[in-house]
């Protein structure tokens, strides 16, 4: 790797260890990073990028930062950022599939983290402002801003919404072909490969995992876990807060039912997958990391060597469909793109997108308590506007904001 990335994995670090907030408050955070202050990319890629991703299943947040690092540095810096992105995240919470025991959850003091939600809040506000320019620009614009603001807000919790409203604002800038006309293009030739090992990992891991069930291998858990694990990152549309609930029911709720059948089931128990799922919110990076606790208390009866495999397996399977999809796929939309009726969709995604931001921070800040007459809610309103500000109007680095904040959750 030339040392000449060794600066954006840097920034990829810092990010990593502070993106607190969801996939939306990542990618204001990375608007700060990658775009005000290294400029890696500009705005409208940074849009675009986002915009894609959410039309894939996968991290969108990893996806995200993989096609940052593509574009800096090609593939290569792609799968480095790739795991510089999620060593940290992914190395947390498979340590805590080792100290769950030593741990009273109910004792876990998580007030530090109070002021992370008008944080993320606040970067999303920046977000809106630096991006709307950009995206709203005329009538029709305006109109798919405003019914993905309203979407958004209302139906946040169905994981379609967001490939649903990129869609439909694509659809919706193309009823009219007179600004941008069609011109021939040359097909260019597709790269295949990636998207194949995608299929053959898919199909070969189902067919041992299946095989080792029914002929009941001494050791089919690390198979059934990276199985199940795989499966899921290639199917969940909507990020972590659908992969959870998709990793209870086949971890902790399935195994039930079927355990007298198949007594190696790979089985978590109910009360500490409701743990990790807590847990996971209140650490920095991608949520996708909750495979790495889930791979350690899948295969912890198997000893310590084998409990430390079963982290490496979630962390890998749950990641690995996302970046073969997204480093396949890409490479088809930028060809794409110079065909009119993707070029004339682009006005309608990234519309679309302002109103996800929009519609993501209105949701974020009806659960943040505002104008009750507390302390509290003076404070959350200071942080927001104080975010916004910070952002707007200095180089602070968004690490530093994270960490005021944290302070602030500490003493108040």
């Amino acid at each position: 790797m030339p040392l000449r990335h060794l600066s954006f994995l840097k920034a990829v670090l810092l990010q990593s260890v502070t993106a607190f907030g969801g996939p939306q408050a990542h990618i204001a955070m990375m608007l700060k990073t990658f775009v005000r202050q290294t400029k890696y990319v500009t705005e409208e890629e940074l849009i675009e990028y986002n915009a894609f991703c959410n039309l894939l299943p996968g991290a969108s947040s990893t996806q995200t930062v993989t096609l940052i690092g593509y574009k800096v540095g090609g593939i290569p810096l792609a799968v480095v950022s790739l795991l510089v992105w999620i060593f940290p995240a992914c190395l947390f919470m498979g340590a805590l599939s080792f100290l769950l025991p030593y741990i009273d959850s109910k004792a876990l003091h998580t007030d530090i983290f109070k002021f992370i939600p008008p944080m993320a809040a606040g970067f999303l506000v920046f977000a809106c402002i630096k991006a709307f320019p950009h995206a709203i620009k005329n009538t029709i614009t305006w109109v798919i801003m405003f019914v993905g603001t309203a979407a958004t807000y209302f139906f946040f919790k169905l994981p379609v919404i967001f490939p649903v409203l990129i869609v439909a604002g694509g659809v919706a800038t193309n009823l009219s072909k007179k600004r941008i006309p069609q011109v021939e293009r040359v097909p260019r030739k597709i790269k295949w490969w990636n998207f194949w090992l995608f299929g053959i990992i898919f199909i070969a891991a189902g067919f041992l995992s299946e095989k080792a069930r029914k002929e009941d291998w001494p050791h089919r858990k690390p198979i059934n876990l990276f199985e199940n694990t795989y499966r899921m990152g290639s199917i969940v549309f909507g990020g972590g807060q659908v992969l959870m609930p998709m990793m209870y029911e086949q971890f902790s709720v399935r195994p039930e039912a079927i355990k007298q059948k198949n007594p190696n089931v790979v089985q978590i128990d109910k009360g500490e997958m409701y743990t990790g799922m807590g847990i996971v919110r209140a650490v920095p990076g991608p949520v996708f990391s909750i495979a790495s606790f889930t791979g350690g208390m899948a295969l912890k009866d198997m000893g310590t060597e084998m409990q430390v495999l079963g982290c490496l397996i979630g962390s890998i399977a749950i990641f690995l469909p996302s970046a073969l999809l997204v480093l396949f796929f890409f490479p088809i939309w930028h060809n794409l793109k110079k065909y009119a009726v993707i070029h004339r969709s682009l006005e309608g995604i990234n519309a679309s997108v302002i109103g996800i931001m929009i519609g993501s921070t209105f949701f974020i800040m009806k659960d943040i308590s505002l104008i009750e007459a507390k302390t509290v809610s003076v404070i959350n309103v200071g942080v927001i506007v104080g975010t916004t500000l910070l952002l707007c109007y200095t180089r602070l680095p968004a690490p530093v904001i994270v960490a005021a904040c944290l302070l602030l959750g500490y003493f108040f």
